[in-house]
């Protein structure tokens, strides 16, 4: 049998801790993910999980990061494939406002929710979600093809952020997808003229 480099173990295992405490955080929660319950999830050692990364906070941070780099990835691949124009309105208002949904979205809240009564992980998370909050503003107006240095498309642009981020705190509870597509309707009809070429 060939054995994996090395590195590319390394690599595997780092993956599946990642994987592991994303799972961990939006089923059990801040408190109930531990590095243990994460490494027994991963299906290695608590000794190998801390070689790679020494605390909670430090794996958490890990997997947040992935969370984010997961899902500007996913927004840019459906991009591709949409229409040039104000007709792109409706189906990006759509991908931003699903942003904030699913089991990858329960675990961040979760974070956020810890955090708020947790200095030393709001210390390593509030940057983390700057940098992520940050990099979702450009995604959008990337997607949307908008021109931030026109009055009112930060402001718009921005909104649509902090609406998907409270649909998606709606939908924890009950399944609000019938809501959420008659509002992703209505919302394109704001994002309509700042879509890039609209005004032209």
């Amino acid at each position: 049998m060939v054995r994996e480099p090395r590195q590319e173990r390394s690599r595997t295992t780092r993956r599946r801790l990642v994987d592991a405490a994303v799972a961990c955080l939006g089923e059990l929660g801040w408190t109930g993910t531990t590095v243990g319950v994460i490494a027994e999830r991963a299906g290695v050692s608590r000794g190998a999980a801390q070689h790679h990364f020494p605390t909670r906070e430090e794996l958490v941070v890990a997997a947040v990061e992935f969370l984010a780099d997961e899902q500007i990835a996913e927004l840019r691949r459906r991009a591709a494939e949409l229409p040039q124009g104000p007709s792109r309105a409706y189906p990006v208002a759509r991908m931003l406002l699903d942003l904030y949904t699913g089991p990858k979205f329960r675990a961040a809240l979760h974070l956020w929710v810890a955090a708020s009564t947790d200095e030393a992980l709001r210390g390593v998370l509030a940057p983390l979600e700057t940098r992520v909050g940050r990099e979702a503003h450009r995604v959008a107006l990337e997607l949307l093809g908008a021109d931030e240095s026109r009055p009112g498309v930060r402001e718009t642009v921005q909104a649509t952020l902090d609406l998907a981020r409270g649909l998606g705190l709606a939908s924890l509870l009950t399944d609000d997808t019938r809501r959420r597509e008659r509002l992703a309707r209505q919302w394109a009809t704001f994002l309509e003229p700042v879509v890039g070429g609209a005004g032209d």
